[in-house]
């Protein structure tokens, strides 16, 4: 599948996102060095006021049922209503293509902001893609702004930082998706835990795609591995307008650990 065209990238410096944690398992101490990321944004295009930013986890597969697909476009279709901002992967194909060519139709390329690590990008815009960090982007009129980075913890670090920096009703939502969109849920759940952040977590449960996840929490619990006061933490919802109202409501679990983070 392919990209559906290309633009100059503009090369831009870019400090690496000021979360507390970086390179040690849960992501617990600061990365300091400076990156040089790639990205097709045009230069005149600045940001003004926080807006509402989820950053959505999926598959860049379209899985074998239409209801995948249709997820994704409903999803978008919500985020246009609402004015909300879409933070992904970056990919071209599959569920992520999907969301962020939907959302780019009816809010406009400034709606999307796709992060993709530079050895990914064949595979996340397709087999007939070619492209590097010094290369070629997506098109932005299509896809919205890509920045290529070096690795998945950068990838994640700029991901959280957009939905921290965003409005009220900001956070993180899963799509269907394989091992590394069941990844990136689970880290942000632990982070959510840990008190590294406060954002809603939500899971669009497709055709009963997370049952399984939601049934291993509430093993983990009964097993005494998940406290009761965090069994909370991630929000099942059916359709997209239940993903935005649980994340407008959402609340912090009782469990959640009263860590401070950033002060070592």
């Amino acid at each position: 599948m392919a990209s559906g065209g290309v633009s100059p990238a503009t090369s831009i410096r870019s400090e690496t996102p000021e979360l507390p944690g970086s390179n040690t398992p849960h992501g617990h101490s600061k990365l300091n060095n400076v990156l040089t990321n790639t990205t097709n944004m045009l230069p005149s295009e600045t940001s003004s006021s926080p807006k509402i930013k989820i950053c959505v986890f999926c598959g860049a597969s379209p899985g074998n049922s239409p209801a995948h697909m249709e997820a994704a476009r409903s999803l978008a279709r919500v985020f246009a209503e609402n004015n909300i901002c879409l933070v992904y992967g970056g990919g071209t194909v599959g569920l992520m293509g999907e969301i962020a060519r939907t959302l780019v139709s009816l809010s406009g390329p400034e709606s999307v902001h796709g992060i993709i690590p530079s050895p990914l990008v064949k595979y996340e815009r397709g087999p007939d893609s070619d492209v590097s960090t010094g290369g070629i982007l997506p098109e932005y009129s299509v896809y919205g702004k890509t920045t290529v980075v070096k690795d998945m913890h950068t990838r994640k670090y700029m991901m959280a930082k957009e939905v921290l920096a965003g409005a009220k009703g900001s956070g993180f939502v899963a799509l269907p998706g394989g091992y590394g969109t069941l990844e990136e849920l689970m880290e942000v759940v632990t982070w959510n835990q840990l008190g590294i952040h406060n954002r809603g977590v939500v899971i669009l449960n497709v055709e009963g795609y997370w049952d399984g996840l939601l049934s291993w929490v509430k093993k983990s619990v009964e097993a005494g591995f998940v406290g009761q006061g965090n069994r909370s933490i991630i929000k099942e919802a059916s359709s997209a307008e239940e993903v935005v109202r649980a994340l407008k409501e959402y609340r912090v679990a009782e469990g959640r650990f009263k860590l401070e983070w950033g002060n070592e």
